[in-house]
């Protein structure tokens, strides 16, 4: 398993910050505007070059490789934080770097790489399913893994991987909780289609008026009959007086 450490060294160019027509003029220069901050040092706008950070970010250990920052004759072991990219075209816009003390804790993201065929896939037939991706630990720099590999051979139906079933070490504190699942096996969901017939008959049918809904109008309609039946009559009773 790699750690995070890595023999890069990525240079970098101090820069006016703040305005959008410097950021313009740094891209057509073929670098990208950065900021750099942490370890107790005021934060600074730098450009950088494109191509290096690509290189860190597709690499194994990904956005938590630490790496050596060149600016102005000194070096300084800084790790990125975050970037942003170009819609359209995926192009590096901007990034954040974060001075790193090698002695200092750090909290990351790890990802999780299931290894293995569990066995509800192999023998009963179902598919493996992966809620979590990443994990959150803290640890020191050096500590810092590439991702966690865990054998989902023994996962059967009915059966949950959980954050405390990961691989732990000492070096590393999990902070995730550790009841939270990271895989199962769950069974193949068949996919209904439904048949222009089908949908025709379903669209056909009219569901049956309530009974108590009728029988209320039919209630309405005799205490009506009712009531212009009883109007002659009383009528015919104040001729008589």
């Amino acid at each position: 398993m790699a750690t995070a450490l890595e023999t890069n060294v990525l240079e970098a160019q101090a820069r006016k910050p703040g305005t959008k027509n410097e950021a313009r003029r740094v891209r057509r220069d073929g670098k990208i505007p950065a900021v750099v901050y942490g370890a107790g040092k005021d934060s600074l706008s730098i450009s950088v070059d494109p191509r290096v950070v690509t290189r860190i970010l597709n690499s194994e250990t990904g956005h938590n490789t630490i790496f050596d920052l060149a600016l102005d004759g000194e070096k300084t072991k800084a790790m990125i934080v975050d970037w942003q990219y170009e819609p359209i075209k995926g192009r590096l816009l901007h990034i954040d770097l974060k001075r790193i003390a090698l002695d200092k804790l750090l909290r990351v993201s790890v990802p999780i790489f299931l290894k293995g065929e569990a066995a509800g896939v192999k023998q009963e037939g179902g598919i493996l399913e992966q809620m979590l991706r990443e994990v959150e630990v803290e640890c020191l720099p050096l500590d810092i893994p590439s991702h966690i590999d865990v054998d989902v051979s023994h996962l059967t139906f009915g059966k949950v991987l959980r954050v405390s079933d990961l691989p732990h070490s000492e070096k590393l504190k999990f902070l995730t909780d550790p009841n939270q699942p990271v895989a199962h096996v769950t069974s193949v969901k068949e996919e209904v289609v439904v048949t222009p017939e089908a949908a025709a008959a379903e669209a056909a049918a009219v569901p049956a008026e309530p009974e108590v809904i009728k029988k209320g109008k039919q209630e309405t309609e005799e205490e009506g009959a009712e009531a212009a039946a009883e109007k002659p009559e009383k009528a015919e009773k104040k001729e008589k007086k």
